[in-house]
């Protein structure tokens, strides 16, 4: 399967299947990523130039000395939302500089039209740009590892996550949760870091088997990737305003997730 520019299949199919969370939904942050003590980190907007434009992003950092790992955290379809925002302050509580970047310039989608609206109108090798000023931003932080620097997404991210790793060559690491990927050997031989991809087995929207042709093809030409399907859950389960979640599922999934982010990044 290779990868659709836009996403626009990705877009219909997921319309047409009922994923349509009210962004009110997604600003609850449950399970392993409910607030706690805030003293641990600091977070802020910060602003930076990508291509021709300032973009806006953003970055939890964990309080004290040193080099921090990295990540570029890529937001749904719907936008930086609350929940990406709650993912990027765990992962500064985990030891690592998040930044949670902004594809759509500010725009947050409240339910399914709004949202494929904003990904039919993103130009494709904007989002690059951004992917690519992102890494340069954290890569030129005082208190970043720049040899360390990895991205994650979900859904409409987690194909972005994938895009960076075939388009920034020191990347370190992708974690791909329950997006869009290709089997095109030509084209996978571009990733240079070690993958991750999360995805359920009854996802409707991605089928498991494009996931599957991805991890075959990409074994084929000897890349580092792991696939972790999870039991009984569709599209989107780890984001608790979905109909499709599960804690205990989405427990082993963060697990997963943060095993591997350590392994890779620290």
């Amino acid at each position: 399967m290779k990868f659709v520019p836009g996403l626009f299949v990705l877009l219909f199919i997921i319309f047409l299947s009922g994923v349509s969370m009210r962004a009110s939904d997604k600003e609850t942050a449950e399970g392993s990523n409910q607030k706690q003590d805030e003293s641990s980190i600091d977070t802020s907007t910060v602003r930076y130039v990508s291509g021709t434009d300032t973009v806006s992003a953003y970055l939890a950092v964990p309080k004290g000395e040193g080099k921090f790992p990295a990540l570029i955290v890529i937001h749904e379809w719907w936008g930086l939302t609350p929940w990406m925002k709650s993912n990027a302050d765990e992962f500064a509580r985990r030891g690592y500089v998040a930044l949670a970047i902004d594809l759509f310039r500010g725009s947050v989608a409240t339910d399914a039209q709004g949202a494929m609206n904003q990904v039919r109108s993103l130009p494709k090798e904007r989002a690059i740009t951004d992917l690519k000023a992102a890494y340069d931003y954290l890569s030129n932080l005082k208190n970043v590892d720049n040899k360390k620097i990895g991205s994650i997404g979900w859904c409409f991210g987690g194909g972005y996550s994938f895009q960076a790793a075939l388009n920034i060559p020191d990347l370190k690491m992708c974690i791909i949760n329950y997006g869009t990927v290709s089997s095109d050997e030509n084209l996978i031989k571009n990733i240079h870091c070690p993958v991750l991809v999360i995805h359920g087995d009854e996802d409707k929207a991605i089928s498991p088997d494009s996931i599957k042709a991805f991890d075959k093809a990409a074994k084929n030409i000897g890349l580092n990737v792991e696939v972790k399907f999870f039991p009984g859950v569709g599209h989107a389960f780890m984001n608790p305003g979905n109909p499709s979640y599960k804690k205990e599922i989405v427990d082993e999934a963060w697990k997963d997730i943060y095993a591997f982010m350590d392994k890779n990044l620290k």
